[in-house]
C-alpha cells in the first residue's frame, strides 16, 4: 500500500501535536492529528480519528482541520 502524499504538516506551539494534510493514491484529500511523547521513542501515532473523512482538494481538507482540531486555527 503506498502512503499518501503529505501536502501541508503544522505542529502545534508545544510540538507534541501535528496535523499532516494530504493526497490519497486515489486522488483525495483528507487529514489526520497525530501526537508524539517526548519519553517515547516511537514516534508520532494518529489520535483525531479523521483519517476516513474524503476532500476534493487540499483547501477543503485544510478547513475542516481548522474546524475540527481546536488548536489548528491558532497557527
Amino acid at each position: 500500500m503506498t502512503k499518501p502524499l503529505v501536502i501541508t504538516s503544522r505542529n502545534s506551539a508545544d510540538g507534541l501535536l501535528c496535523v499532516d494534510v494530504y493526497q490519497r493514491t486515489d486522488g483525495s484529500f483528507g487529514f489526520e492529528e497525530f501526537r508524539r511523547d517526548p519519553e517515547d521513542a516511537s514516534g508520532w501515532y494518529a489520535v483525531g480519528g479523521f483519517s476516513d473523512l474524503r476532500f476534493n482538494s487540499a483547501r477543503n481538507a485544510d478547513r475542516d482541520a481548522a474546524a475540527r482540531v481546536s488548536w489548528y486555527g491558532d497557527g
